[in-house]
Formats: C-alpha cells, structure tokens, sequence
C-alpha cells in the first residue's frame, strides 16, 4: 500500500535516528536497508513510533510504500555507494520522483550528481547534529533546485532543531551548495575542537590541573561567552571516570584523533578558492600529527620533554578564557570568510545571516556566539567577521590575552597550533603593509614573474637585478 510520505534507505547510527525523528513528528515513512535483519530489528525497537514506520524487504517493496510523487532519503556512506544506491532507484522511479542524499557527501560529487540528474529531481543536504541531532533536530543545509527544496521543506523543517521557535534548516543554494556549508561547519568544528583540545593541554601541562579542577573550569566557561555545545561536552568528558580502571577517562583515552576526511576537504578546497583559513588547516593537521604516536614519543626521547609548568601568577585561567574567545571569533571569521569566496566562485548566493542561524541549535557548533554573528552578517555579509563592531570590540579586548597563552605555551613547549594560527591570522589582516613584497621581489629575481609598483599598481615591473 502506497501510504508513506517519505522513505529513507540506510539505517545505520544517523539514518535510524532521523527516521525514528521523522515518525515522531507525524510523518508516515517507508525504510529499508541493504541487511533485511537490521530493518526489522530497527522496526522491532520503534516502540509507539513503529505504527507510522512501513519496514521493506526488497528496494521494489520500498519504491511501493510510497505516495506520488515519491521523496527518499539517502542514508548510506559517501562516495561509490551513493551513486550505486541512486543508479538502482533512478530504474525504479518515475521522472518527478526525488532522490535526497542526506549523507557526509564531497560537495563536488553533489555538484556532479545534480548535473547528471537533469530534470530529475535531486537535493544534497547537509545534516550536522550527530546521533542526537539527528533523533531529536539537526542543522539542515539544503542543496540543488529552490522548487525541489520546497516539496520537502515541510518535513525537512518540521524534524530540524529549533532556536526560539525558528527552524534551524533553510535552502543554501544550487547543487552541492548545502553539502559545501556542511563542509565547512565540519572544518571550523575541527579547529573549535581543537582550540578547546589546546586550552585542556595548558591546563592539565602547564597549569598542572587536575580532571576535576579541568572539568569544572569547562563548566564555568560553559556560563559565559564560550557557551557552546562543544565546551559543555568537554566539560563532561574531563569530569568522566573511567569504569574498568577508576582513572579519569582521558587518562586512558589514547592521543591520536581520528577523522573521516570533511575537515581535510574544507582545507583542499580552500586552498583551490585562496580562501585563508589557517586555524582550520592547523587543526587538521594536528590530527594528522596526533597519529604519529611513535615518531612523538622518538622525538621526546631524542630531543628531552619540554619544561611544562607555567606560574599561575604568570597565566590565569581568566587569560586563558580570553583567549579561547578571540581564537574562536577568528577561527569562525576564517570559515565566514570561506563561504563568501565560494559564494563568489560557484554563483550559490550563499545566505551567511541565514546559515549562521542554522547553526545556532542542532549541530555540533551551535554556539551562543551565533546570534551574534548571525546579526553582524545580515548587516554586512561582505565584510570580515573579525571587522564587525561587536566582534572587533571583543578581538580588541582578548587579543592581547591569545597572545600571552601562545607566547607562555611557546616558552614551556606546549604545542598550540590553531591558538597560534588564529593570532598569525590576526596579526596578518591587521597589518596594512606587509612582507608580501620581498616575495615578490624574489619571484621576479628568479622568474621575471613581474610586480605592481606602490607609484604604479598595474602588473608588470621589473626590478634592476637583472641589468
């Protein structure tokens, strides 16, 4: 029987809890799943929510649960599967029937599927928010043609989080747009995660804190200006007892972070769209270093463990919490600025008051910043994040605090790689004249690349070193 308003394929840790999410708002919807055992287990677990739940066994059965014209949910592991998954339903399907990929897609592969489509209609949306998220509201950034968008911005909006009523879910733009903004709330999640990683490594090595003290200085943080979701959770993480052991959980936690490659993409493409954002380069590639567990501890033995210990009359956790503030203005600045070169390069439009609001609830970012930012924006979504009054006024009052973590942290051998960048990207955009030109100069000496004069800015000078 044709009754379901949407089906969703893929019912691992994130596509059972937005199928369970779209039930529990009153959407009837048809699932189905590669292992036929996972989807009447999923079913079986439903509980009250099983009743708007149609299980399938065959892809045929599944196409057949739903009403004309039909919208499914893609659920399944980016790349190969996705276009295997899209290539089996396309022969099931009628020609206004939509097919959503909702998964962690490379947004050049959303862009390339669009185009395959043609008329056919297609969305790549962006979903951040985790397993609870996805349960009980994500962040959704929506991504191909306005008209398709709104066939589902319905439901779409209806299982969204909510910040004060208003859903955090919109339309970004044409093609992979929804999936490119994802990308780049993964890559400022990897620097905000990191910049947080750096302060528990100034107070746990420098500072010689323990968990407790550790974790209760979160929670402190977690009341102020740093109010965000991630400082909160790392505030229950350094509280947390390991259970086997008796010890502080991160004491057995083994130092190398693992990553499934968004953070390194947003970098790539930043890179292709000279958008500079060090502090979400260096994030990625502290994860990148954190691996090399055996060169790390072969050099500590080679070169001595750094001197550690800072004087708590020397830095105070108030500096510290300064700093973390102005690293997070620059680093969310870094990603702002990002989404406005790509606006630019793709012809999307991007929404950057709209998307800051997205991300105000539901995803992993979601920070007490973003009302802030989000207001900033709609006035002057051109304009540096880091130039805005209120943001500018804050940088004013912290930067000088960044720079007493980082320089402490440098004399005592306390790696901060994306404190350090965000106050090297600081310091850069504040500079009017900076060094550029001796590189310039070097190109020319070498290559005859050429140069813009101050007295004269058209391309093409020379300098007198080859006569």
């Amino acid at each position: 029987m044709s009754n379901a308003e949407i089906g969703l394929i893929g019912l691992g840790t994130m596509g059972a809890a937005l199928a369970l999410n779209i039930a529990d708002n009153g959407f009837d919807i048809a699932v189905w799943n590669r292992t036929t055992a996972k989807t009447k287990a999923f079913h079986d677990q439903a509980g009250d929510l099983a009743q708007r739940i149609t299980p399938t066994d065959t892809l045929e059965d599944f196409v057949g649960a739903l009403k004309s014209p039909r919208a499914i949910i893609l659920m399944v592991p980016a790349g190969q599967p996705v276009d295997d998954q899209i290539a089996a339903l396309r022969a099931l399907l009628d020609d206004d029937d939509l097919i959503i990929d909702a998964g962690n897609a490379n947004f050049h592969d959303t862009n390339r599927r669009a185009r395959d489509a043609g008329d056919l209609p297609f969305l790549g949306i962006g979903v951040s928010g985790g397993e609870e998220g996805a349960r009980f509201g994500p962040s959704i950034m929506g991504g191909g043609k306005r008209a398709y968008w709104d066939r589902v911005a319905h439901i779409l909006t209806a299982i969204a989080a909510k910040h004060q009523g208003q859903p955090c879910a919109t339309w970004m733009g044409e093609e992979g747009a929804g999936h490119f903004v994802k990308a780049v709330h993964n890559g400022i999640e990897y620097a905000d995660m990191q910049m947080i990683a750096e302060a528990y490594g100034i107070m746990r090595d420098g500072l010689d804190m323990d968990h407790a003290a550790i974790a209760d200085t979160f929670a402190a943080w977690d009341k102020g200006p740093l109010r965000s979701y991630l400082i909160e959770i790392s505030g229950k993480v350094a509280a947390a007892t390991d259970p086997a052991t008796g010890q502080p959980m991160l004491d057995v936690i083994v130092d190398a972070a693992g990553q499934k490659g968004t953070g390194r993409w947003t970098v790539i493409e930043a890179q292709h769209l000279a958008a500079p954002i060090p502090a979400i380069e260096a994030a990625v590639v502290a994860r990148n270093l954190s691996s090399q567990r055996e060169a790390r501890a072969a050099g500590e033995d080679l070169f001595g463990a750094a001197p550690h210990r800072i004087a708590h009359d020397v830095l105070s956790l108030d500096t510290l919490e300064e700093a973390l503030i102005a690293g997070k203005i620059l680093c969310y600045a870094q990603g702002f600025g990002m989404i406005e070169k790509a606006s630019e390069q793709f012809d999307w439009a991007l929404p950057l008051p709209a998307i800051a609001e997205v991300w105000r609830e539901g995803c992993i970012i979601r920070s007490a910043m973003l009302d802030d930012m989000a207001t900033a924006l709609r006035e002057n979504p051109q304009r540096n994040l880091m130039m805005a009054p209120k943001f500018a006024d804050k940088l004013k009052a912290t930067h000088g605090a960044l720079r007493q973590v980082v320089a402490q942290a440098a004399l005592h051998g306390i790696a901060l790689p994306a404190l350090s960048s965000g106050l090297a990207y600081f310091d850069a955009m504040r500079t009017a004249r900076g060094t550029a030109n001796m590189v310039q100069g070097q190109r020319d000496f070498f290559g005859a690349h050429g140069f813009a004069r101050v007295d004269d800015d058209a391309d093409g000078h020379h300098g007198p070193w080859g006569s």
